[in-house]
């Protein structure tokens, strides 16, 4: 009988023959991305050159979580596709973007709360946000975030005075509206401490707080971030189903939209998500993708109403194909 031959101790296969097969599929494809882009690269602009040259840069930095592939798919949809909508509008350093959402198909007011970074649309009524808007950024190195509170804090502004006790034993998280790492991530220590003050906070299932609310959250304050150099985000509860409460008389919504706005060169485009209390950890993003025209009809709420009418109209009609 034929003795199998092992390897000798401490050598390894030579070449990408020891490597697994995908793994050599994503180091032929950016390969072949290289190659394509290199010379597509080579007869643009000075000023297209620039910013790639700040997208691969990015994509080089595996805290901002880019693929290359991204970056790809990226300059093609900036200079080829058709994704974004002509317009004149420029949301500058605003946290929120092309005017305060108006709430005039909410039966109760709606009080507007600055803080560093994101502003508060709150509802002494349901004693909870009705909205949370903020403007996120690059930011050029890793650089070390603030240490996260250890407690939550009763807002003054509020007349319904919510206390961080008024959850315990509920079943809920205390979910942030304005998202505490992207805040301290662009903004620092006292703007991290300011997301969690009461007022901004909502009842959440623990599932969807660290599954994929947290991920969409992650991606929005890095991958996005480095690829899109700005984001602008409008997020809050939905009330569904019914009316539910915690005992102290915060309603509880049924389910959370966030929508995000992507500005380049007189072009705007936007994406929105709808994420349900019961949404499980290992859902893929792309199935809660809807329009911004879906999201004002459960929400009662009005969003963008600076920009031209006929650019509002088709962009929040829009279903994107496929998340960003």
């Amino acid at each position: 009988m034929a003795r199998r031959r092992t390897p000798r101790p401490g050598r390894s296969r030579p070449g990408l023959r020891g490597w697994g097969w995908r793994t050599r599929a994503v180091l032929l494809a950016n390969l072949v991305i290289l190659g394509l882009g290199g010379a597509w690269y080579a007869v643009q602009p000075p000023a297209r050159q620039e910013e790639v040259r700040i997208l691969l840069g990015n994509a080089l930095q595996r805290h901002k979580q880019v693929r290359l592939w991204e970056v790809a798919w990226d300059l093609y949809t900036l200079y080829y596709g058709h994704a974004f909508v002509p317009s004149s509008f420029s949301g500058g350093k605003q946290p929120v973007y092309a005017g305060v959402p108006r709430a005039d198909g909410v039966p109760h007011s709606v009080r507007v709360l600055p803080n560093t970074g994101f502003v508060l649309g709150y509802c002494e009524a349901w004693s909870c946000p009705l909205w949370a808007a903020y403007r996120l950024f690059d930011v050029p190195t890793a650089g070390q975030n603030a240490e996260r509170p250890a407690h939550f804090a009763v807002d003054a502004r509020t007349a319904a005075r919510i206390r961080p006790e008024d959850y315990t034993g509920s079943g809920f998280d205390r979910g942030h509206l304005a998202p505490n790492f992207a805040i301290a991530h662009c903004y620092g220590a006292a703007a991290q401490t300011q997301t969690f003050l009461m007022s901004n906070t909502v009842p959440q299932r623990a599932a969807l707080n660290s599954g994929p609310w947290r991920d969409l959250e992650q991606r929005e304050a890095l991958n996005y971030t480095a690829r899109f150099r700005e984001l602008w985000v409008v997020t809050g509860p939905l009330f569904l189903d019914g009316e539910r409460w915690l005992d102290a008389g915060v309603r509880i919504p049924d389910a959370f939209f966030k929508i995000q706005v992507d500005e380049h060169e007189g072009g705007l485009r936007l994406q929105a998500f709808i994420l349900k209390q019961d949404t499980g950890a290992g859902e893929k993003l792309g199935v809660f993708l809807t329009t911004v025209d879906e999201i004002e009809r459960l929400s009662g709420l009005d969003f963008f109403t600076e920009l031209d009418d006929a650019v509002e109209t088709r962009l929040e009609a829009e279903l994107p194909a496929r998340v960003w």
